[in-house]
């Protein structure tokens, strides 16, 4: 015997005694509905264990509460703490996110854009860095968060990675490091992270000296493997090197331990993010904490007062990291 086709919203507007549209409303949570059809309504709804769908609603009315979320990818553990702040800032709103990974459907030539405008949504978070390629409205709500890179029309919600670079240098100087490394990629707040590491080891007033090993493409700890091991090759001097995010932290203690060397007590490490990772017992990875929550929430607050107001000024809203020191770095 075939499976019962599931309750559609004529069945319930039919087993309730009402139109289409009142269910429609009820759906909505409308105060329009008296109490008396709306009780009518949620038993038609329990008695045929109706299912609706969020984009047929979101059709009905006027508004989708629905927040689309473009992430650069899903691997990477610092979106967690950020999607985290963001549903903090919308839930109360009664909005909802919808997630995307702009890299993985890459393959079919489409952009999550798409299909967050087929949804309907009421503005759109791009978490890291924008991409021109995503071709998203004038008209859309539009926030940055975490991304350095900014546009016109959008808030930008990021960590002050500047402030953070100084933060790692001053923690290795103040432990008497003298010649430090810098790996990372060619992100914008990996270049950000290292003018500020830079900066801070210039203005110390001791002799202390920084090289740097840039790769292109992404903060990978594959990425941090490769940077390390030329650094190290080129530099094996270095007693304290500093990676642009945590998991480039990993790999370049993995070609550390190549090399035969010890961490802490031949080459400190510190890495930007402060995941979950680097705070596990086995790891205890030296980090500066981006405070990614407080850029998810404060980018859930800029994206609702752009959809009340689209015509607000774009601004650019800095959040202080601040370091967590564990057993990845000591003295020297």
């Amino acid at each position: 015997m075939p499976d019962a086709k599931p309750a559609t919203i004529y069945d319930v507007a039919a087993r309730a005694g009402v139109s289409k549209s009142l269910v429609s409303l009820v759906l909505q949570r409308s105060p329009r509905v008296s109490e008396q059809r709306r009780a009518a309504v949620l038993q038609a709804i329990q008695e045929l264990d109706y299912r609706p769908s969020t984009a047929a609603v979101s059709l009905a009315g006027t508004r989708s509460r629905t927040i689309g979320v473009v992430l650069d990818d899903f691997r990477n553990q610092w979106f967690v703490d950020l999607l985290t702040g963001l549903r903090e800032s919308l839930q109360d709103q009664g909005h909802r996110l919808v997630v995307a990974d702009r890299f993985l459907n890459t393959g079919l030539d489409a952009s999550p854009v798409e299909g967050f405008l087929s949804m309907r949504v009421e503005g759109i978070v791009i978490a890291g860095e924008p991409d021109t390629d995503l071709a998203i409205p004038a008209s859309m709500p539009l926030v940055i968060a975490g991304g350095r890179v900014s546009i016109p029309r959008a808030d930008t919600v990021a960590n002050d990675d500047r402030a953070g670079g100084r933060m790692a240098a001053d923690h290795l100087l103040s432990l008497g490091h003298r010649t430090l490394g810098f790996v990372g990629a060619g992100s914008a707040a990996s270049l950000e992270r290292r003018a500020g590491f830079e900066a801070g080891v210039a203005d110390s007033g001791t002799d202390a000296t920084v090289v740097t090993t840039i790769l292109p493409g992404e903060l990978t700890e594959d990425a941090g493997l490769h940077a390390a091991r030329t650094l190290f090759q080129e530099h094996p001097d270095v007693t304290a090197l500093f990676a642009a995010n945590d998991v480039m932290a990993l790999g370049a203690m993995s070609a550390l331990t190549e090399r035969g060397l010890r961490v802490p007590e031949d080459v400190s490490v510190i890495g930007y993010d402060d995941t979950p990772v680097a705070a596990t017992r086995y790891v205890g990875l030296t980090s500066i904490d981006d405070r990614s929550v407080e850029i998810g929430r404060g980018a859930g607050e800029r994206l609702l007062a752009r959809i009340a107001d689209p015509s607000v000024v774009a601004q650019e809203y800095l959040v202080e990291p601040r370091l967590v020191a564990r057993r990845t770095t000591a003295t020297r």
